[in-house]
């Protein structure tokens, strides 16, 4: 059967994705023969002519580094959930020609931490400046009814981070890297760094811990991870948010809802174990 609807994922590096699983394993659940989900490697400057390239057999587009904001000036429209934090995932290619944005990063982060029960959180902590970091503070401004704390490599990250906390109305203060194992103290802690970055702070977990949430999904789990568990804690890992911005984005391509997460959880657990 030729298709009808496509979709696919945007990226450079672009090789490493899991995306195409995820969205595979949604199609075939929801019964979607008609539909395919790829992968193109694009950079900033490939991202225009690509787009210049999509027929009306196109509902949308994942977008990951570089692109999550060099694409907003291509499209017609984004959520405020998007530009809350310059940043778009997710582009519906509407059926009268029109491009719209959001970011399902945050609302997903928000999603798999309700489903470990944590709804709500009195404080907490971010380690890492990057982009991730932002849509955590985005996410962290939904359930966190105190203070967040960012543990930052430098003056210049840390003034980022307070100007993104600024933004999202979040009652932000910046620490050294160099105290990062005071993060644990907080009910919640999100780890936003490269793959290493925190093992050294593996041995600084508490006896008591509250929750991780590592957003990293490979290697995993983490050192971090692996000790948190140990101790007690409850972990969130980036194969969760993997999963539960993708559910956000099938639903917003296909228009069907719910989405299978557990079929994609598992199409993802398989892929990576396969690695």
């Amino acid at each position: 059967m030729s298709a009808t609807r496509r979709a696919a994922v945007l990226g450079s590096p672009i090789a490493h994705s899991l995306s195409p699983v995820l969205h595979r394993a949604a199609y075939a659940e929801l019964g979607l023969e008609d539909w395919v989900y790829d992968r193109f490697e694009v950079d900033e400057a490939a991202l225009p002519g690509f787009f210049e390239m999509l027929g009306p057999e196109w509902a949308g587009l994942s977008l990951t580094m570089p692109l999550k904001r060099a694409v907003i000036p291509l499209l017609d429209e984004i959520s405020s959930t998007a530009e809350a934090v310059e940043a778009v995932n997710t582009v519906v290619l509407t059926a009268d020609g029109r491009r719209l944005g959001d970011n399902t990063d945050i609302p997903g982060m928000v999603a798999a931490l309700r489903e470990r029960g944590v709804r709500q959180v009195g404080r907490a902590s971010v380690l890492g400046a990057g982009a991730t970091a932002s849509s955590a503070l985005a996410a962290l401004s939904r359930i966190c009814t105190g203070e967040v704390t960012a543990y930052v490599r430098s003056e210049a990250r840390a003034e980022e981070m307070r100007g993104w906390g600024e933004r999202l109305g979040i009652t932000l203060r910046t620490a050294a890297w160099e105290d990062a194992a005071a993060a644990f103290e907080a009910p919640l802690t999100i780890a936003t760094t490269p793959a290493g970055t925190t093992d050294a702070l593996a041995t600084a977990v508490p006896d008591r811990p509250g929750t991780l949430f590592d957003v990293l999904y490979e290697p995993w789990p983490t050192a971090l991870a692996t000790a948190w568990a140990d101790r007690g804690g409850a972990v969130v890992g980036g194969l969760d948010l993997l999963v539960h911005q993708a559910v956000l984005q099938v639903e917003q391509m296909t228009g069907r809802s719910p989405a299978p997460l557990a079929a994609m959880r598992k199409a993802g657990e398989v892929a990576l174990a396969a690695r």
